[in-house]
C-alpha cells in the first residue's frame, strides 16, 4: 500500500496553483476540466511521478467550519518535508509568505508553519540526520 494522492481544500484553484507552483516550487501535474472546476494536481519537482497533491475546491459546506477551526487552533492541514527549514523560511519570507510559527527545534527536527493564502496552514519540517 502506498500514498499516490492526497488533497488539500483551496478557496480558488487558480490562485492556489500559482502559489503552490510559483512560490512553493511544486510542478503542475494534472489540469483536467471538471465542470466549473478542475482535477488539478501538483507534484514535487523531485518526484514528478507523484504522489500528487490535489488542489480541491473548498465548496462543500463542511469544509469552511473544519478549516476555520484548524486555523483558529493553529493546526496545520498538511506537512511538507524540506531539506532546511531555516533556508526555506528565509526564501519564503522574502517571497511574502506569512508564517504563523517561526522555525522551531522540536528535538528530532525543525518545523515552521505558514499560511498558504488558500485557507490553510501548512507545516514544513526538516528532520535531523540522526533522527532519520
Amino acid at each position: 500500500m502506498r500514498i499516490e494522492l492526497t488533497s488539500i481544500f483551496v478557496d480558488d484553484q487558480r490562485a492556489a496553483l500559482a502559489f503552490y507552483t510559483d512560490v512553493l516550487g511544486f510542478v503542475k501535474h494534472h489540469d483536467v476540466p471538471v465542470g466549473e472546476d478542475a482535477w488539478l494536481t501538483v507534484v514535487s519537482p523531485d518526484a514528478l511521478d507523484g504522489p500528487d497533491l490535489l488542489l480541491e475546491p473548498a465548496g462543500h459546506p463542511a469544509v469552511k467550519p473544519y478549516r476555520d477551526a484548524l486555523v483558529a487552533d493553529g493546526i496545520p492541514l498538511a506537512q511538507f518535508a524540506v531539506d532546511d527549514v531555516d533556508a526555506e523560511y528565509e526564501r519564503l519570507t522574502e517571497a511574502g509568505v506569512v508564517f504563523t510559527q517561526q522555525p522551531t527545534d522540536i528535538g528530532v527536527g525543525t518545523v515552521a508553519v505558514f499560511d498558504d493564502t488558500c485557507g490553510n496552514l501548512i507545516q514544513m519540517i526538516s528532520m535531523k540526520p540522526e533522527a532519520q
